[in-house]
């Protein structure tokens, strides 16, 4: 067998192959990462959020210095849940309080407050690789009014059961070791304008972190939604933005020529947790939402695509707006409150498994290819693509070539290749294409779409 033909082997074994014309798709799972999602609890989930619903409120103007009360009790207690990791990971985790000052005089918060993040860091074990995946969930909770710091605002969904999922896999990813670095983080701040993800945002901007994924859980655990009655936990949002909103003129040129409005960074990232989102976990289809979040609305994730980041948000397939932003009673037999009885935990447990399947395929695939491009040259119905291999990290066993129709949402087609120049007979008029690196474990970089080459 030569070495080629070892590696595909290697590869089929270990990612999803469709047989088109069966249309059968065979699924195959790293056991390593199928492993570590089937050791998702539910009932550590709800242990979680119900610990979370007891600090009465998480308003950002809430105490600070109440021992089981209100924003700072929160913080305390989530980096303590995240420091008591540190012994699965050998040390390699580690947990930090990211400080900033926010409000005053016209702005959502009016008075001048100072607040915390809570950031734990599982440090990759490569010293070669410097890429950053940052897994979001915010902290705070409000109910009917935003300035109101005192009412019972639960916060069991919004956003208890993001904060569970970033908990949950921190415990359990905490003993394995990624080439990568993953960032876990509790942000405050979030009810009164993004406040703690635009700080950070800024501040990994400034300090020119290598991020190479944002994923914001906000609301993963509500199944039902009010008005049209309907009750689904095998459905969960991607929203992913278009058109970047941090776009150079540079940026805004190439899309033009390309088509490639439907192809950004947001939108392979979104494609990518479909794919290995479900490859992962079972009964649960991810739907992509092509806006960047919903309708006139916004989460955390936005301040890092401003600032240029590949940025997503998850989200439940339906909301209830009983629950949300409500202040907690009981009108006509209708329970309005984010109360921990609204939460669907098996539905928060399937959603953690298509984060922490996506940040550990991640964090273990190659960096990505550099440069590709697609060939201009002659006027042919072929497609020649050229790329160059990632200048660091670990050497890809190989490359899949993606490719679609154009007006296809999903890529249809994975072709493996060992070299870095493919030809195809597919017109390039008729297809778009990208370029994945494959570890000879199987683990895929996203996928980066090609330009004009230009050599």
């Amino acid at each position: 067998m030569t070495t080629g033909k070892f590696i595909l082997s290697v590869l089929i074994t270990l990612t999803t192959v469709t047989i088109v014309a069966e249309g059968q798709t065979i699924i195959k799972r790293d056991p390593l990462i199928y492993d570590m999602v089937k050791q998702i609890s539910s009932e550590k989930i709800e242990e979680h959020i119900l610990t979370l619903v007891d600090f009465h409120t998480r308003h950002n103007l809430s105490e600070q210095d109440h021992p089981t009360r209100g924003i700072g009790a929160s913080w305390n207690w989530t980096k303590e849940e995240f420091e008591s990791y540190i012994p699965l990971s050998g040390g390699r985790l580690t947990v930090e309080f990211d400080e900033y000052t926010t409000g005053g005089p016209r702005q959502r918060l009016p008075e001048e407050v100072n607040l915390k993040n809570v950031i734990a860091t599982l440090h990759g074990t490569n010293p070669d690789d410097d890429r950053i995946i940052l897994i979001l969930a915010h902290l705070d909770s409000r109910a009917a009014r935003g300035l109101d710091a005192e009412s019972f605002a639960p916060g069991a969904n919004d956003n208890g059961s993001g904060m569970a999922a970033i908990l949950e896999m921190a415990r359990i990813m905490a003993p394995h070791e990624f080439s990568a670095t993953i960032k876990f983080v509790a942000l405050s701040g979030e009810e009164q304008g993004l406040l703690g993800a635009r700080h950070l945002a800024a501040r990994a901007k400034e300090e020119e972190w290598n991020i190479i994924a944002v994923l914001n859980n906000d609301m993963i655990g509500n199944s039902s939604s009010c008005g049209t009655l309907l009750n689904d936990n095998t459905r969960v949002r991607v929203f992913s933005e278009g058109v970047p909103a941090y776009e150079t003129q540079e940026m805004a040129s190439l899309r033009r020529y390309t088509s490639g409005e439907n192809d950004g960074r947001a939108r392979q990232l979104a494609r990518y947790i479909k794919e290995v989102g479900e490859r992962y976990v079972d009964q649960l289809d991810v739907t992509l939402i092509f806006r960047n979040d919903r309708f006139g609305r916004g989460g955390d994730h936005t301040p890092f695509a401003q600032q240029g980041f590949t940025a997503i948000r998850i989200s439940e397939f339906n909301e209830n707006y009983d629950r949300t932003h409500q202040i907690v009673r009981e009108v006509d037999g209708i329970q309005f409150g984010d109360l921990p009885e609204g939460v669907d935990y098996e539905y928060v447990r399937k959603n953690t498994g298509i984060n922490l399947a996506t940040v550990a395929n991640l964090a273990l695939a190659p960096y990505e290819p550099v440069g590709a491009g697609i060939s201009m040259a002659g006027l042919n119905n072929s497609t020649t693509i050229r790329w160059e291999a990632p200048s660091e990290g670990v050497r890809p066993a190989g490359y899949y070539i993606l490719m679609r129709e154009t007006y296809m949402p999903l890529w249809q087609r994975k072709i493996f290749v060992t070299g870095t120049e493919v030809t195809l007979p597919y017109s390039k008029d008729n297809y778009f294409f990208a370029v994945q690196a494959v570890s000879e474990d199987g683990h895929e970089s996203l996928p980066v779409f090609p330009g004009r080459l230009r050599r």
